[in-house]
């Protein structure tokens, strides 16, 4: 892709509670429209960090965030989401004692009233189980129904990038694989997705883009298909075992 596709530039950036002792040092990452990208690492790495720093809930100390090609590193996270930013953190990331519909029509108040019903119908198009237990209240959902939930509420406002925590904590394998079908199908529409994840085997088969942190820093960028097999990546993930074939 060129340049005039990108969505996210990430660059040097510094993160973390205390300047002298930041989190997330001196990471670069990018993300080009329709592309996965996946962020990986060992617990510690600063993962979590990093992607809350870019979504502007995590202090910056340095470098710059970029979306596309504005620099937006010193806006608060609400400015960043009218820039065209989403961010589903790992939990409390629904309201639980409301219904799917009240969820999702909470998260379309951002948009004109004439747009609101045909977003919401559009995101449980995408989310067939939503569609259908639109009245149910969210704290009833299953895990892997909460998540879809609240991905579906950051794409009410068609963002152009979406960041995701861990989405795939604590969910079934079942749950897991409907999840990041669904991120496939956002990924076609041309929707930018950045994640941070602990299943290295389901990230690996969706993501387009790699980058593993070790200890705030970058061990290895670059394209899944050029690293899905690196040794590095299988030593440090796999016990040893080839990454999988990341499918188109």
């Amino acid at each position: 892709m060129t340049n005039s596709a990108r969505v996210l530039e990430v660059a040097t950036l510094v993160a973390g509670y205390a300047a002298e002792a930041p989190i997330v040092r001196g990471v670069s990452l990018v993300a080009d429209r329709g592309e996965i990208v996946a962020i990986l690492g060992p617990n510690g790495a600063g993962k979590s960090t990093l992607i809350k720093a870019i979504a502007g809930l995590m202090p910056r100390c340095d470098g710059r965030v970029a979306l596309r090609g504005e620099d937006i590193g010193a806006l608060p996270a609400h400015e960043r989401v009218r820039h065209g930013m989403a961010f589903v953190p790992q939990t409390e990331n629904v309201f639980a004692s409301l219904s799917v519909t009240d969820n999702l029509k909470i998260a379309a108040d951002l948009l004109p009233a004439a747009r609101r019903a045909s977003r919401i119908a559009a995101v449980c198009e995408l989310f067939p189980d939503l569609g259908r237990q639109r009245q149910l209240l969210a704290g009833r959902l299953s895990g892997g129904q909460r998540q879809m939930l609240a991905v579906a509420r950051a794409l009410i406002a068609l963002p152009s990038l979406l960041l995701l925590d861990e989405p795939s904590a604590g969910l079934s394998p079942k749950a897991v694989a409907e999840l990041f079908r669904a991120l496939v199908d956002i990924r076609g529409s041309g929707v930018s997705v950045v994640i941070v994840e602990q299943n290295v085997r389901a990230a690996l088969a969706i993501a387009d883009r790699l980058v593993v942190l070790v200890e705030g820093r970058t061990r290895l960028e670059g394209m899944s298909a050029a690293l899905g097999g690196d040794p590095a990546i299988a030593a440090l993930y796999l016990g040893g075992a080839r990454a999988p074939a990341v499918r188109p």
